[in-house]
């Protein structure tokens, strides 16, 4: 069974959080003024369970979702995430389960996210300066830490492992050659994303936005690259390869070069809730239905309706009116 939205987009790729927590306060995410120590995050009640994700996922890849990822907040610091990734990996339709994380616990649980059977490991690095590090994170960990856990997942066999770099004018685009080097050295795939307006929260600024076609001419000052073939359905980076053969390099132009008409992808918020876009001010509460007793068949019904009923176009639209509409908070869907 295939899904199609309003602009015959169909949904094929599910990115489930399964913490709105995170230990590090980034920023662009979760700024430490609006998000202290004493933030008052969801409790274990609130959020879904184990065999509460088990059965959406089995729901969703009857309606065509073969990719499923997992994030956060940081998916790492959930209890027994191996666990959940065991269940989820045994699910018939599932095909690519693959996780988002800072790092910061991966050295720890590299080895048994890998024999529970996560296919991918994309891992947040902005920089690799250790006072830069704590400063962007604002959390007392060593960027060593997060270096560490990027080795050990490469011993595990995650390789290549995609880094993803969000770059900000004046923050960090002045590390964009030494990141490109470190991923090039290390043989895993850098993405840069340009800064976003996600959430209402991070402050955001277009002067801030450091535009894909920047990077890439920067990077190709001092690299021969060579275009890869264009991106097949619901993948979102422009990808690049090293003529002489150091892997390849990938940019998210989300703000510049919208990439809305090609996007396959639903959210399911650790409260479970079901979003269509990722600039959404709202979602469709399945966890309500899930424990009221609503069968399979009731749940499908409801995602069914709220995907074909998608006009979700954001980065297209993006205006100063736009940019003022309420908007879910990254930490919620994991980007």
């Amino acid at each position: 069974m295939e899904l199609v939205d309003t602009f015959s987009r169909p949904l094929r790729a599910l990115r489930i959080s399964v913490t709105d927590r995170c230990n590090f306060r980034c920023p662009y995410c979760m700024p430490r003024e609006v998000f202290p120590a004493d933030y008052p995050f969801l409790d274990r009640k609130d959020i879904l369970d184990f065999e509460e994700i088990e059965r959406l996922v089995g729901i969703f890849t009857g309606l065509g979702v073969g990719k499923v990822r997992l994030t956060g907040g940081e998916p790492l610091l959930r209890k027994g995430l191996p666990d959940l990734v065991a269940r989820l990996a045994r699910i018939p339709g599932v095909e690519d389960l693959a996780l988002t994380t800072n790092g910061s616990l991966l050295q720890e649980l590299a080895e048994p996210l890998k024999a529970a059977g996560l296919g991918r490991i994309t891992v947040s690095l902005d920089t690799l300066d250790p006072a830069k590090f704590k400063r962007l994170c604002d959390a007392e960990l060593p960027i060593a830490k997060i270096l560490g856990g990027i080795d050990a997942a490469s011993r595990e066999g995650f390789g290549p492992i995609k880094l993803n770099c969000v770059l900000q004018r004046g923050v960090n685009d002045d590390e964009l050659l030494e990141l490109a080097e470190f991923a090039r050295e290390g043989g895993h795939i850098l993405r840069f994303i340009e800064f976003m307006d996600v959430g209402t929260r991070n402050g955001w600024k277009v002067d801030a936005v450091v535009p894909a076609n920047e990077v890439v001419a920067r990077l190709s000052a001092k690299w021969k690259l060579e275009p890869l073939p264009a991106p097949i359905q619901g993948r979102v980076a422009e990808r690049w390869r090293y003529a002489d053969g150091g892997g390849e390099i990938g940019v998210i132009a989300s703000v510049t070069q919208p990439f809305c008409g090609g996007c396959d992808r639903a959210r399911l918020s650790s409260e479970g809730a079901l979003y269509t876009c990722l600039f959404s001010g709202g979602g469709l509460d399945l966890k309500t239905s899930l424990r009221n007793g609503a069968s399979d068949a009731d749940i499908q019904a409801l995602a069914t309706r709220a995907w074909t009923r998608r006009a979700d176009r954001y980065s297209e639209l993006r205006t100063t009116c736009t940019e003022a509409l309420p908007r879910v908070e990254m930490f919620h869907i994991g980007g």
